[in-house]
């Protein structure tokens, strides 16, 4: 498959649309969540921002014309308050700050005027609902959200997003210089081809709605003869018409309908389903399901039709202390100690530890270090940016074979543009090493995918278990379904341990021959921002440790430092009323907390202890 496809938001037969009617609905509540604070954003980076002086204005009106060549704008329709509809107001920052002289305002339309082409203003622009908006920047993006009645945004190579109510959506979206780019929340129509290379997408979109309550017709009870009910009144007049018309031209630029632009995945191709997205729909964890669903519509249907009935697994909600808490007299939980960095706290006493249930203190008997063993598995990058350096990658994973303890349960899964095991999980290091000579190297880079799949394929049996991912890559990735953010909350509810270590392809390349760094060259032996935010945000959200790699001799420290982490967690054995239950029969609410300042704690799992007598 070559260029960029035409995308349709045609998911699947009648046959298939019952499985994506329970996506939809689980994904309704995270788009909500994500809507807001994308808006949030957005509004404090604009008013709150201290790199420049800004300008604000009321500017009233319910039809507007913008015209920004040097910068982004976010446009928002606010609904009425008490009745009073919301008064339209103008915001403009940049880092170098704004002027008055900068922002013309003459009926209705704003232009943005800069003498310096590099200068970059952005406007924030608060509206009336059933406004009318007409946008047009250059690279700059547009946000546009909110119940608004028409809104135009033309843009030559930047991201032109919206957010609007989809109850009955009229959209036209056009490409003068480019295939089509677009991700859409709801079902559109396919790209056409027109003349001179441009290619449009043109339809409607209406929810379905609810029929009509039928006339009802009772008996009265005396005086006998049957009184009509008549179905409830419809609203009143004058309410705010539904339909929301969009017309969206760009040169090369990306469209995004209702889709947060933070879930955005790096490959907007419709392409055939790798064999690591079959295994997340198999999983049936709803929200990778629905990020895939909406990456490939016609694939994921046509998939999802030869699967049998599929058990969707509960959505993620926030991480619980809801544990397992087995009634006994005694008790022992499995306690991991932690730091502001995610560093496991050693040599604690039982001095350190408080043990609650229900609000009621409990004695401790024993505090002893945890010798427990991991599951652990080695996800290794494999994809073209280290092509050529097979060996480093082979004695790298090597050397974090022989590092981990003997009890410890390894499985090795690399990936490119899909994954492979290479490793179920085994304590025999001699057969781990041995696979690693089963691999070339070469292909894109689905990272995304990859962990995605060691989540919800690889560790899903051992939910419950100690478990723990340690990547080996630079981070990049542009072949992935998934994006960065949808897999948030996969990872918090899998309980698993996330270290990645994050190296720069040109400082492998460089180790490859042998050859000490230039001073002058180490800036381009650096990770992207990206890679950087993404990896400790990786290790924060999980409880792991992120570890950039700056010098080869850096990834053996960190696995060292690696076991360490994983070693240091604690046996806390505690006297408890096994009696005692809730109002609902479950066992009693359990909390362990430390007198340390700045520590928390985790609690893998709590079993009844064995008391030698």
């Amino acid at each position: 498959m070559t260029g960029v496809q035409e995308r349709s938001g045609k998911s699947a037969s009648d046959n298939g649309s019952s499985n994506q009617d329970a996506y939809r609905a689980n994904h309704e509540m995270r788009l909500a969540a994500s809507r807001s604070i994308i808006f949030l954003t957005i509004m404090l980076s604009a008013w709150l921002s201290v790199a420049g002086q800004g300008v604000a204005r009321d500017i009233g009106g319910t039809s507007f014309q913008i015209i920004n060549k040097f910068g982004r704008v976010a446009v928002t329709a606010m609904p009425a308050v008490d009745g009073k509809p919301s008064v339209a107001k103008l915001s403009a920052e940049s880092p170098l700050g704004v002027s008055d002289n900068e922002i013309k305002v003459a009926n209705g339309v704003i232009t943005v005027a800069v003498a310096d082409r590099k200068k970059r203003i952005d406007l924030i622009l608060t509206v009336p609902e059933r406004s009318t908006v007409k946008i047009e920047t250059s690279a700059g993006a547009i946000d546009v959200s909110g119940n608004l009645a028409v809104v135009d945004a033309r843009s030559d190579t930047g991201t032109i997003s919206t957010d609007v109510p989809p109850n009955d959506v009229s959209y036209f979206l056009q490409w003068t210089e480019s295939r089509p780019r677009v991700l859409a929340d709801f079902d559109i129509l396919p790209a056409k081809e027109k003349t001179a290379g441009r290619f449009e997408i043109k339809g409607r979109h209406q929810e379905p709605v609810e029929p009509k309550k039928e006339e009802v017709v009772r008996e009265d009870p005396i005086l006998g003869p049957p009184i009509p009910e008549k179905a409830p009144k419809p609203k009143a007049e004058g309410q705010l018409p539904k339909t929301v018309t969009l017309n969206v031209t760009t040169a090369r630029g990306i469209i995004l309908l209702n889709v947060p632009p933070n879930e955005v995945m790096s490959d907007l191709r419709e392409r055939p389903l790798t064999n690591a997205a079959k295994a997340i729909i198999r999983s049936g964890d709803s929200l990778l399901m629905e990020a895939i669903r909406r990456a490939s519509p016609k694939y994921f249907g046509d998939y999802a039709r030869t699967l049998p009935p599929l058990r969707l697994e509960p959505t993620f909600s926030g991480k619980s202390d809801r544990l397992e808490n087995p009634k006994g007299d005694t008790k022992t939980a499995l306690v991991r100690v932690t730091d502001l960095q995610n560093r496991s706290i050693a040599g604690l006493t039982a001095n350190d530890f408080e043990v609650t249930e229900n609000g009621t203190v409990r004695d401790i008997v024993s505090i002893e270090p945890s010798t427990a063993p991991f599951n652990l598995v080695l996800l290794l990058d494999v994809s073209g940016s280290v092509e050529n350096y097979v060996n480093f990658i082979r004695k790298a994973a090597r050397s974090f074979v022989e590092t981990v303890g003997r009890e410890d349960r390894v499985s090795i899964v690399i990936f490119n543009d899909d994954v492979k095991q290479l490793s179920r999980f085994t304590t025999d290091k001699g057969k781990l090493s041995e696979s690693l000579d089963s691999f070339d190297a070469g292909g894109g880079t689905a990272y995304y995918d990859a962990l995605a799949y060691t989540i919800s394929d690889t560790l899903r049996p051992l939910k419950g278990e100690r478990t723990a991912i340690v990547i080996l890559t630079d981070g990049d990735d542009n072949r992935s379904f998934l994006a960065f953010d949808s897999l948030a909350g996969s990872i918090q509810e899998s309980g698993a341990l996330i270290y990645p270590l994050y190296v720069p392809s040109g400082l492998i390349a460089l180790a490859a021959t042998g050859a000490d760094i230039d001073p002058l060259r180490k800036k381009y032996m650096s990770l992207t921002a990206k890679s950087e935010g993404e990896g400790d945000k990786l290790a924060k959200i999980s409880g792991g440790v992120y570890y950039p790699i700056t010098q080869i001799g850096q990834i053996q420290e960190a696995y060292d430092d690696i076991v360490v982490q994983l070693r240091t967690a604690y046996n806390v054995t505690f006297r408890s009323d096994g009696s005692t239950v809730n109002e609902n029969g479950a066992s009693p609410k359990l909390k362990i907390r430390t007198r340390r300042e700045n520590s928390f704690t985790a609690i893998s799992r709590v079993t009844v202890a064995k008391i030698e007598k």
